[in-house]
C-alpha cells in the first residue's frame, strides 16, 4: 500500500513530524508492507455490485494489526464506568455490561494510530472524539488516522468512507480548543 494523501488536522502533520519522526517512519513503513492484493477476497452479496470481488476489510485490519505489533506498538483498552446518577429516581437502572470500553488501534511513545475501513461516523468519531478521550486520560500527545482513499474505498464495500469525504468535513467542522493534533493519511493500495 502506499500514502497518496496526507491531510493536517489541527497541526498534526508538525507535530507528528517534529516530536515522533522516527514513528513516522515506522508507520510509512507499515503501510507500504501491506500487500492489499491479497485481501481482495470478499465476494459482493450487495445489490449494487453482485458477486464483484472487493477488499476485505478485516483482513486488511489484521495485517496492519500484526505489522504495528512487530513493531511494537499495541492496542490500549480502556474500561466504561458509565455513570448511573443522572438517571430519574423512578428509573431503574439494569446492570451495564461489564465488557464496556474504548480502544485505540495502536500507540507508541504517546503516538496513536487509528485504522480505519468503516463507515463515515467511526472517522469524525476516532479524531474528534476518541484521540481526545485519549488525550484526556494522558495515553497520547497527538494521533494519526490511517483512511482509505475514495479510488480504493469503491474497492469495498459499499458505505466505506474515505479521505476526501473525511477532509471535506474535518475542514468545513473548524478546529475546536479540545481538538488535539491529528495526521491523517489517504492510503491506496
Amino acid at each position: 500500500m502506499k500514502i497518496v494523501g496526507i491531510y493536517s488536522f489541527n497541526k498534526g502533520q508538525e507535530e507528528v513530524k517534529s516530536r515522533y519522526p522516527h514513528l513516522l517512519k515506522e508507520i510509512e513503513e507499515v503501510i507500504s508492507s501491506i500487500d492489499s492484493p491479497i485481501h481482495k477476497t470478499k465476494k459482493s452479496k450487495e445489490k449494487t455490485m453482485p458477486g464483484r470481488i472487493l477488499f476485505n476489510p478485516s483482513a486488511l485490519n489484521l495485517d496492519f494489526k500484526k505489522a504495528f505489533g512487530a513493531k511494537g506498538w499495541t492496542p490500549v483498552r480502556v474500561k466504561c464506568d458509565y455513570p448511573t446518577k443522572y438517571f430519574v429516581k423512578e428509573y431503574h437502572v439494569r446492570s451495564y455490561s461489564r465488557s464496556a470500553f474504548r480502544e485505540m488501534d495502536f500507540i507508541k511513545e504517546k503516538l496513536g494510530v487509528e485504522v480505519q475501513f468503516g463507515k463515515y461516523a467511526f472517522m469524525v468519531y476516532n479524531v474528534c472524539a476518541k484521540m481526545t478521550i485519549f488525550h484526556k486520560l494522558c495515553y497520547i500527545n497527538c494521533g494519526v488516522e490511517i483512511v482509505p482513499v475514495k479510488a480504493f474505498a469503491d474497492e469495498m464495500s459499499t458505505g466505506v468512507s474515505y479521505f476526501e469525504q473525511f477532509l471535506w468535513d474535518l475542514d468545513k467542522r473548524g478546529i475546536a480548543d479540545i481538538d488535539i493534533p491529528v495526521l491523517i493519511l489517504g492510503i491506496d493500495s
